[in-house]
């Protein structure tokens, strides 16, 4: 019984590995895919602001002045976020495995 009991442990061992997902080797970004998502994300922040400061000058009728802050505010948050995206590019381009003739 106990011989059956490891046998069919192995074999739901061995099961559950067949079916663990496969890293995938085909998913890297180019240099031009980082640069539009960089770029991406600076317009993002600048729209955003924008909207925002458009938003409360014609609420409030202060027509520049918050228009200008939170185009400004944007742009640092933009740029913040670009930052922190060629921080994580650059860790997983240096936790990558060094590639060979064979990759």
């Amino acid at each position: 019984m106990r011989d059956r009991m490891q046998a069919l442990e192995q074999r739901l061992a061995a099961a559950r590995k067949a079916q663990d997902p496969k890293p995938r080797t085909d998913e890297h970004y180019s240099m031009a895919n980082m640069a539009w998502r960089m770029v991406t994300e600076l317009v993002a922040g600048l729209l955003i602001g924008f909207g925002i400061g458009y938003g409360l000058d014609t609420v409030l009728g202060t027509m520049p002045i918050f228009l200008v802050i939170f185009v400004l505010l944007g742009l640092a948050a933009g740029i913040n976020v670009m930052l922190r995206t060629a921080k994580e590019i650059g860790a997983e381009a240096t936790d990558a495995p060094p590639k060979t003739k064979e990759d």
